[in-house]
């Protein structure tokens, strides 16, 4: 067994240990957050509208078989820190059911252990980013009308996700059990559908209807060539206009059970990226890049009839399309289970299974030399206290990168989530 290996093994049974403890630990406190929101400060702003939110998440990561490399240690240790900001401007300035939103975000991440070790397309750390100072990378504000039927948003955006339908997440590419690198998969292809091009918190809008329960329907663009550390006037109002729109709908229905009701949402989407651009193995450039999107999520079972206790089994799944000619992945698809409660007095914990396979384009066979690329991801997120979750995870990628060089990687990591 290589040190890695070891390593690695460690961080598993210090994950075991503390959940052997984690009960007593949460007698100790009852606290939400690690500060109780900052030593009262929460509690004395309420009045005037506003909560402030830290948290901090740190990960280590070990490539211990195939890869690139297994010896390399540059990349391993990730993380980064986020501040979160909400407002209700009707406390403030007395304009119902409005909310202005700032999320900061600082990075500490030298290398990406992909570049270093593994070689992935996907990314097996959704997280990463090179190091960078305290950005502010979301600042919009939003405003609901027609009894909160209808709502938009605007101002530099997150366009993957920000919405619920009946508590779904959506509105673009949302998913219960496969969207949030800091408590569920780390693997990027199972966070975002990877054929789908995301802007990097760009200046946009977004808009939001709800007229039925069960349906709704959103559009939104933002300036494709953004940059998170920037304020983005530069790219979106000087050169080109380039935009990326999007659009989906989807239903959010409850199947019954002896449990109660089981909620789903199925969301299909379509997007446009006017800029030039192709696959890898041309230097000539198209405009007019279309693509479309499915995403489904579906509780399949429930512990007990609580309306609103989580605990039971559910299942996701995710396809994606995108031309190869102006791509180097043209087909994705993912699925997967997630079960909370597994374990008897473990009702927040979290186990999670997941696959993702993605298909290079046919056009870009010199720089991906293998069709595609999969990874298969298993994790489980352990609330130790409820400040505190640690998740171990074990990824299994085949051809990372889709180059026939390069053999199959096992990744064995644990994620501390710490919210102050």
């Amino acid at each position: 067994m290589n040190r890695s290996m070891i390593i690695a093994c460690g961080l598993f049974l210090l994950t075991v240990a503390g959940l052997c403890v984690a009960d007593q630990a949460q007698h100790m406190s009852g606290r939400s957050t690690l500060t109780g929101g900052f030593w009262g400060l929460n509690e004395a702003l309420e009045p005037a509208g506003i909560d402030f939110a830290l948290s901090f998440t740190n990960i280590y990561q070990a490539n211990t078989k195939g890869g690139t490399s297994t010896h390399r240690r540059q990349g391993r240790w990730s993380g980064s820190y986020d501040l979160e900001m909400n407002a209700d401007i009707e406390k403030i300035l007395g304009i119902e059911n409005a909310v202005f939103y700032m999320h900061a975000e600082g990075t500490w991440s030298r290398q990406d252990i992909d570049g270093t070790s593994v070689g992935s397309y996907f990314g097996v750390n959704a997280d990463f980013a090179p190091r960078e100072a305290f950005h502010l990378i979301e600042v919009w504000y939003e405003q609901a009308l027609l009894d909160n039927t209808f709502r938009f948003r605007i101002g530099k955006l997150d366009m993957t996700g920000g919405f619920e339908c009946k508590g779904c997440p959506v509105s673009f590419d949302g998913n219960m059990y496969a969207n949030d690198e800091n408590e569920q998969f780390l693997n990027a292809a199972l966070v975002n559908n990877p054929t789908i091009p995301f802007p990097d918190y760009g200046l946009g809008a977004v808009v939001y209807w709800n007229p039925v329960e069960d349906w709704y329907l959103s559009v939104g663009a933002a300036d494709a060539q953004a940059e998170k550390g920037q304020t983005g006037f530069n790219t979106t109002f000087h050169d080109e206009d380039y935009f990326v729109y999007m659009a989906e709908t989807g239903i959010a229905p409850r199947m019954d059970s002896v449990n109660g009701p089981l909620q789903g949402a199925y969301r299909v989407g379509f997007w446009y990226d006017p800029q030039p651009k192709s696959h890898s193995d041309t230097t000539k450039l198209y405009r007019d890049d279309t693509g479309f999107y499915i995403s489904c999520d579906q509780m399949l079972a429930k512990e007990n009839n609580d309306v609103e206790d989580t605990q039971g089994l559910g299942a996701f799944a995710r396809y994606g399309y995108a031309p190869s000619k102006t791509n180097d992945l043209t087909n994705f698809y993912s699925f997967g289970v997630q079960y909370q409660g597994l374990f008897d007095g473990r009702d927040d914990d979290v186990l999670g299974l997941g696959y993702a396979h993605g298909c290079f384009s046919d056009k870009a066979d010199t720089t991906y030399t293998e069709d595609y690329e999969s990874v298969t991801e298993l994790y489980y997120n352990a609330q130790i206290t409820p400040w505190m979750a640690i998740s171990p995870s074990v990824q299994y990628v085949t051809n990372p990168g889709g180059n026939a060089d390069v053999s199959d990687a096992v990744v064995c990591g644990v994620r501390a989530l710490i919210t102050f």
